[in-house]
């Protein structure tokens, strides 16, 4: 939960980088949290709270895939692959598993070693 937490206090930073762990778990939580939102919607017959949810949480969950990217020694700028139906998504998964690049990079050092 504590990534979870950190994400969204830094949700403005996208500079820097974020290890696989710190990410995922980002992303474990969201899908959580987001699950829940859908079945009170679900019991209020709305879609309000999902959406709202999901515009809060669009800002940091950009930033730390941000992070990730510079973590694997990649632009930011890659998470626009993403566009891209199917192939983008695969292409993008695959940058997001990688392991860090060892020792400092363009983006800062290496979170691992801190």
């Amino acid at each position: 939960m504590e990534h979870f937490t950190a994400a969204i206090q830094q949700f403005s930073n996208f500079e820097g980088r974020n290890t696989r762990t710190q990410y995922w778990m980002f992303v474990l939580f969201n899908m959580i949290f987001y699950i829940g939102c859908m079945m009170v919607d679900r019991v209020l017959g709305t879609q309000f709270i999902g959406i709202v949810y999901s515009l809060l949480l669009l800002l940091p969950g950009l930033a730390v895939a941000a992070r990730r990217l510079h973590d694997t020694g990649k632009s930011a700028w890659w998470l626009l692959i993403g566009l891209i139906p199917l192939l983008g998504a695969i292409v993008l998964i695959v940058f997001l598993v990688q392991d860090s690049e060892a020792g400092d990079n363009a983006y800062g050092a290496n979170p691992k070693q801190v």
